[in-house]
């Protein structure tokens, strides 16, 4: 049998590398580790599978990740020694995992929201909360469903929504926003907003910043309590009662669970006070939780991210995503609609009966 050529003995490390790093799929880079033992070699000691990742997913560049042994996967030369090895290799499959969980995140979204945490601002509260955009519907029996902002006369005035994710690590593959139409007013006039964006990260301080997540919305801006580390480009918003598909351009992870939507510019002005509103009714974050393959280990003094990988939950989290059956209907992550519940409870016991404490009962259906 004629013994195949291994181009890696014909080409310098550099030509050999530059062409390497023009694989664009994980699976490629997966099977080029194992050709052979050079191959692996090559593949592992100049990191390609990282490369690849923070090529893809740019936004994650300053994440740590810390593997299995609590080690963190840093190793600046390459090494002959067996335990820098290793760290090589750990890295390795790391990456590998972590590009595998966020390309495999498209199949079969889920939606992804545990709760509000606020608003910038809110008009009626509580009748016009940010707690309503959690369910698809624009009515109760007593009247509409909806958030709604504080009116402006600068329509160029912008306004944000904050959602909790349902872990504190989650790919996020698409946002969908539903404007609210005021049914009741002449003509039905939607009050959208002109463009949204998106952005997703953490809080500064879980310990400091002043939320108690148990005592949510907030009704006013929390800019400062948050460190955004993705930012999405800006999506043009149609003054049409629908809802409204905002697909990323790649899928994001979303590193402590937060995201804020940005609700740029002001369609619609309010006959009876001449000012500008903006009103939604639903909000749907479709991707998946990567918990518990992929945990949040902490913040650091320093303020740094540490991401902790647990290869024991990896294949079983995988396998959640493309085991389930498909559906048109994107149903809640499980848990999620119980968080849903529990703040619309606390809405209606705030509206109905007032100082009255709502008790969640967990032995409950």
């Amino acid at each position: 049998m004629k013994k195949g050529i291994n181009f890696l003995d014909c080409l310098d490390v550099d030509l050999t590398l530059s062409i390497l790093t023009l694989l664009d799929n994980p699976a490629d880079v997966v099977r080029a580790s194992v050709v052979s033992q050079s191959w692996h070699h090559f593949v592992v000691a100049n990191r390609l599978s990282k490369q690849l990742c923070l090529r893809m997913f740019p936004h994650i560049a300053d994440l740590q990740i810390v593997g299995p042994n609590n080690g963190t996967l840093s190793v600046d030369v390459e090494t002959s020694n067996p335990m820098e090895w290793k760290i090589l290799e750990r890295d390795h499959k790391v990456y590998a995992s972590l590009i595998q969980g966020l390309t495999k995140s498209k199949d079969n979204p889920k939606d992804c929201i545990a709760c509000v945490i606020g608003a910038s601002s809110t008009d009626r509260d509580p009748e016009e909360s940010v707690v309503n955009t959690l369910f698809p519907i624009d009515r109760y029996m007593w009247g509409g469903s909806y958030w709604s902002s504080k009116g402006q006369s600068n329509p160029d005035v912008p306004e944000t929504l904050i959602y909790k994710l349902i872990a504190d690590v989650c790919v996020v593959t698409e946002i969908d926003i539903r404007p609210f139409e005021v049914y009741w007013e002449p003509g039905s006039p939607v009050y959208s907003a002109k463009s949204v964006r998106f952005r997703m990260g953490h809080l500064k301080s879980p310990r400091k910043n002043g939320i108690d997540f148990w005592h949510l919305p907030l009704q006013q801006s929390a800019e400062d309590k948050f460190i955004w580390s993705y930012t999405s480009p800006e999506f043009p918003m149609t003054q049409e009662n629908h809802l409204q598909e905002f697909k990323l351009p790649e899928p994001v992870l979303c590193i402590g669970g937060c995201l804020q939507i940005e609700l740029l510019g002001r369609a619609q002005r309010e006959e009876i006070d001449g000012l500008f509103y903006i009103c939604v009714c639903y909000v749907r974050v479709l991707g998946r939780p990567l918990s518990p393959a992929f945990e949040l280990q902490g913040l650091k003094k320093s303020g740094d991210l540490q991401l902790k990988y647990n290869p024991e939950a990896f294949h079983s989290v995988l396998k959640s995503f493309s085991h389930e059956e498909e559906t048109d209907i994107v149903e809640p992550e499980e848990g999620a609609l119980r968080d849903h519940v529990r703040q619309l409870e606390n809405l209606l016991q705030i509206q109905i009966i007032p100082n009255h404490p709502f008790v969640w009962n967990d032995d409950e259906d």
